[in-house]
C-alpha cells in the first residue's frame, strides 16, 4: 500500500500554503507525485439592475480571474521545487455547482485528496470524501506541524466507515513512533465491537509494520468534544476517522459529530467514506 499521487485543492487563500507544503511533505516522504487544482468560479451576476452585463465584460472578468488562477499556481510551484517533488497544476473553469463534480472527476484519478477545512471550504472537504472513493486529507488553515506523522489517533467505533479510514490511514503510518486507536463508549455500540473493543483492529497495523494500542474513554461533553480531547492529550499530528452522511441530502452530509469535529480539530485529518 503505497501512495503514489497526491492531488491538493489550492485557491487564492494563505490557508492554501498550508495544504501544499503538507502535501508536499507526504509526497517527499512517499517519493510520491503532486497535482495542484485550482477551481476558477465563472461569473454568476450577469444581470444588474435589471440590465445584462455586457458579454464582453464577462469574457475580460473571467480572463482576468483565470490569469489570477494560473500566477497562483505558478508561485505555489516553489514549495514543491524546494522539496524536489514532482508537480502538475491544473485550472478549471465552470459554474459554482459545478465545481464540485470537477473536484470529484479530478480526484479519482489519485490516491489521497487534500483540502483544507473551515468556514469557506466545507463543501471542499464534503466532496473529497463522499464522492470520490477516496480518502481525504483535511488540512486545518495555519497548521504548522510535519506529515507524515509522528503521532496518531484512530477514531473507532467498529462501523464501515472507521474500518476504510483505518485501512486507507496505512501508507501515511509507516514512520509514526505511536498509533492510539481510541474508542469511546464502546459499551453501548453492542455487536459491532468484541468483549475487548479495539483490540482485534491492532493487528491489521501491525502486519503492515504499524504499531498500535488500544485506549478505552467514556465520553465527556459529547463524542466529537471526547475525540478532540484525546487528540489534545496524546498530541496527535493526525487524526483518523470515518466521515459520515446521507447522499441525497447534502446540506446535511457534514453535520453531527463529522462537523464539529472539522470545525475545532488543531491537526490534520484523514476521512474516509
Amino acid at each position: 500500500m503505497t501512495l503514489t499521487e497526491i492531488l491538493v485543492h489550492v485557491d487564492e487563500s494563505p490557508a492554501a500554503e498550508t495544504q501544499l507544503r503538507a502535501t508536499v511533505e507526504l509526497a517527499a516522504a512517499a517519493d510520491a507525485h503532486v497535482s495542484a487544482l485550482f477551481l476558477v468560479t465563472e461569473p454568476f451576476m450577469r444581470a444588474l439592475v435589471g440590465r445584462h452585463l455586457p458579454e464582453e465584460f464577462v469574457r475580460q472578468h473571467l480572463a482576468n480571474l483565470e490569469r489570477e488562477a494560473d500566477a497562483r499556481l505558478e508561485g505555489l510551484g516553489a514549495i514543491a521545487a524546494g522539496r524536489s517533488v514532482g508537480l502538475d497544476t491544473r485550472r478549471e473553469t465552470a459554474a459554482l455547482d459545478h465545481l464540485p463534480a470537477m473536484l470529484a472527476r479530478q480526484g479519482r484519478r489519485a490516491d489521497l485528496i487534500v483540502v483544507g477545512f473551515g468556514a469557506n471550504n466545507d463543501q471542499e472537504a464534503l466532496t473529497a470524501f463522499m464522492d470520490t472513493g477516496l480518502p481525504a486529507l483535511a488540512v486545518p488553515p495555519g497548521w504548522a506541524g510535519t506529515l507524515p506523522p509522528t503521532r496518531a489517533l484512530g477514531a473507532w467505533d467498529g462501523s464501515r466507515e472507521a474500518a476504510r479510514a483505518a485501512g486507507d490511514a496505512i501508507p501515511l503510518l509507516g514512520s509514526a513512533e505511536d498509533v492510539i486507536v481510541v474508542t469511546v463508549d464502546a459499551h453501548h455500540v453492542g455487536a459491532r465491537f468484541s468483549d475487548r473493543p479495539g483490540f482485534g483492529l491492532t493487528t491489521y497495523p501491525t502486519r503492515h509494520g504499524v504499531k498500535a494500542r488500544v485506549k478505552q474513554v467514556a465520553a465527556s461533553g459529547g463524542i466529537a468534544d471526547t475525540i478532540l480531547a484525546q487528540v489534545d492529550e496524546e498530541r496527535a499530528d493526525l487524526l483518523v476517522m470515518g466521515g459520515y452522511g446521507h447522499s441525497r441530502v447534502r446540506e446535511m452530509m457534514f453535520g453531527g459529530v463529522t462537523r464539529s469535529i472539522f470545525e475545532r480539530a488543531p491537526s490534520p485529518i484523514l476521512v474516509s467514506h
